[in-house]
């Protein structure tokens, strides 16, 4: 089996999601080249070391000027290699590293995040988005990967799958929201009947869902919540799928609505999960509560929020 086969076979026996996969993957390859490049030829991880590495990761910081958080996840793919693909852990690393800026995240008013939401048309899809974001603390990437399956209404709740880090965690289920969810359910429900009697109603779901579940991508509760408004052919098992929206569109959406409120801030999705959880601060609960609804690994994450709110 060829080396990057076997890398890649070794991440998804521990479960890590596609994407990070395919990164990984890319790195990998980025770490061989840069080797190939320098000497000629084609060399072997085994035969490579700390030495080696140190000079990738110094690369990337001095030559190529990557983020701390970029040349991170390159170190992250290449030690996942020499641990569980090689079996030859690295020592201690002495490369350049880069230097991550010290920015304060962006907050808003709690007027500023009333007026953003004035500024969205009142019953399309992304002023819901906008509204969980900032009423649950959640990533964009999460809230639009939400399904039908995750709203516990009974309890309140909202489950986050696969979240950073490839985490599952339970947040709250807004009750101003409540409604308005449901009401969204049952437009998912009627455009889903619709799907499948056109030969669509696919929806991507976890390969091991898909072997315990044989129907589980065509079932209702494996739907996003908030699907694309297209549907593509998936190449590979030629089905007709419908996806979650993109948090790029959504994002686009709060910019413009930002103008037109004339918030003087840079505004993105991730301004709302930064303001849930200032307001919150603010209101008296304690960092950890804020820490565990953030899904947050450490707490100094949470403790970089401005200081004066806790």
């Amino acid at each position: 089996m060829k080396l990057l086969e076997q890398y890649r076979a070794a991440c998804e026996v521990r479960r890590l999601a596609k994407r990070t996969i395919q990164t990984y993957c890319r790195w990998v390859e980025e770490f061989l080249r840069f080797h190939h490049n320098r000497t000629g030829h084609w060399i072997h991880p085994r035969e490579m070391g700390e030495k080696e590495v140190e000079a990738f990761l110094t690369h990337l910081a001095v030559n190529r000027r990557l983020a701390e958080s970029t040349q991170n996840q390159a170190l992250g793919a290449i030690l996942f290699l020499y641990r569980h693909v090689l079996e030859q852990p690295l020592g201690s690393l002495d490369a350049v590293r880069a230097s991550k800026p010290k920015h304060l995240p962006t907050v808003l008013s709690k007027d500023e995040v009333r007026r953003l939401i004035a500024a969205l048309p009142e019953n399309a899809s992304h002023r819901l988005i906008v509204e969980l974001l900032y009423g649950t603390g959640m990533r964009i990437s999460e809230c639009c990967k939400i399904r039908v399956v995750d709203l516990d209404f009974d309890r309140g709740q909202i489950i986050i799958r696969g979240g950073k880090g490839n985490k599952d965690r339970v947040t709250m289920l807004p009750q101003s929201l409540e409604e308005r969810l449901k009401a969204q359910v049952e437009f998912v429900r009627l455009r889903h009947e619709h799907d499948v009697e056109n030969g669509a109603g696919y929806a991507p779901v976890p390969t091991s869902l898909e072997h315990k579940r044989h129907n589980a991508a065509r079932d209702l509760r494996w739907q996003f919540v908030f699907g694309s408004a297209a549907i593509r052919l998936d190449r590979e098992t030629g089905r007709r799928i419908r996806w979650h929206a993109h948090p790029s569109a959504v994002d686009r959406t709060v910019k413009n609505a930002s103008e037109v409120a004339r918030i003087n801030k840079r505004v993105t999705c991730h301004t709302l999960r930064h303001s849930f959880a200032t307001h919150l601060l603010e209101n008296g609960y304690d960092i950890r509560t804020v820490q565990d609804l953030l899904g947050h690994k450490n707490v100094e994450t949470t403790m970089s929020l401005p200081k004066s709110t806790w």
